[in-house]
């Protein structure tokens, strides 16, 4: 029989979260109905909101906060030392994923970056500066290629969630 976690020490799990096979937690706050993915790394001090998605082979730092109904990707990055050095002082450095963001697959998120509320950051993309609310971005550095909140965007959402059709009704997206 496997373990269901390699390392589980002082951490918070909330009510109805499922945390799969390999994921090492420590010192860290996950909110409720979450699931994280297996061979995920969570270091201390880390706080999860409530109905977060973490997929597979993903890396959260000291110094990270998610906040709630956000999805992060397969295999993605954070970090929170802009400037590592084996000697010296360690400057850890804040990053916060708002409320409803999206980060895709592989993509590397530097320190003391905010990703905004119901953001979207293209899979492969390195954000190296903050993200604002309702913001698409994509590349290397990521930059802004659109907005959620857009008309365009909310018909592609619309067609997806109704299977193809637009029907008139709202997609279930908090518009602004």
């Amino acid at each position: 029989m496997k373990p269901r976690f390699s390392v589980l020490r002082d951490v918070e799990v909330g009510e109805g979260t499922r945390v799969y096979d390999q994921v090492n937690l420590y010192k860290c706050r996950i909110g409720r109905n979450c699931k994280i993915d297996a061979y995920v790394y969570i270091e201390e001090g880390v706080e999860i909101g409530d109905n977060v998605k973490i997929r597979a082979f993903t890396f959260i730092p000291t110094g990270v906060k998610i906040e709630d109904d956000v999805f992060i990707g397969p295999g993605v990055i954070f970090t929170n030392d802009r400037y590592p050095r084996v000697r010296g002082r360690w400057r850890l450095q804040r990053t916060t994923v708002r409320k409803g963001a999206s980060i895709g697959a592989r993509a590397v998120v530097l320190p003391g970056v905010t990703v905004g509320r119901y953001a979207m950051v293209a899979a492969g993309s390195v954000v190296t500066r903050d993200v604002p609310d309702y913001a698409i971005v994509a590349g290397n550095p990521a930059k802004v290629i659109g907005y959620t909140n857009t008309e365009v965007f909310k018909e592609k959402v619309r067609r997806h969630l109704s299977g193809g059709e637009v029907r008139g009704e709202e997609a279930d997206w908090p518009w602004p």
